[in-house]
C-alpha cells in the first residue's frame, strides 16, 4: 500500500520523537510517497529549529543523513490544484502539496498534524492513524 507521508514523520523518526515507533509500525510494509517538495522542507525544518536552539548544528547534520535512509518516492504534483485547496482551507501551500498527493493518487495520509488530518477528512482522503 502506499502511503503520503508528511513532513512531521520523517521529522518525528529522525530526531526520535515519542511517535517514532507508531510510525515506523504504520508504514513497515508500506511503500512512502511525498510531493518532491519534501527534502527542501526537512531543511527547512531542521535549519529552522537549528535558529530557535532545539538543534545543535551536528544534530541538523545527523538528523538530514538518518533521513536519507527512508525511502520514498518523491512526486510531482499539481501546483494549481494545491493551490486551490491552499484557498480553499486557508492553509500553508506545503501543507497543500500533501493533500493534493493523497487526494491525486487515492492514497492515505500520514501525518502528525491535527489540522491536516481534518482537512483530509473534510476531502475525503484516509489518515492512517
Amino acid at each position: 500500500m502506499k502511503i503520503i507521508a508528511d513532513t512531521n514523520t520523517f521529522l518525528a523518526v529522525a530526531l526520535n520523537e515519542p511517535e517514532k515507533d507508531l510510525i515506523i509500525r504504520l508504514t513497515g510494509s508500506c511503500d512512502l510517497v511525498s510531493p518532491e517538495v519534501l527534502p527542501f522542507e526537512i531543511g527547512n525544518a531542521l535549519t529552522a529549529m537549528l535558529k530557535k536552539g532545539s538543534l545543535q548544528a551536528d544534530e541538523v547534520a545527523s538528523s538530514w543523513e538518518i533521513v536519507q535512509h527512508i525511502p520514498v518516492d518523491l512526486r510531482s504534483i499539481n501546483i494549481k490544484s494545491a493551490l486551490k485547496i491552499a484557498t480553499e482551507f486557508n492553509i500553508y501551500a506545503y501543507d497543500a502539496y500533501f493533500l493534493e498527493c493523497a487526494d491525486n493518487i487515492r492514497s492515505p495520509l500520514l501525518t502528525l498534524d491535527r489540522g491536516m488530518k481534518r482537512i483530509a477528512k473534510e476531502m475525503g482522503i484516509a489518515i492512517l492513524e
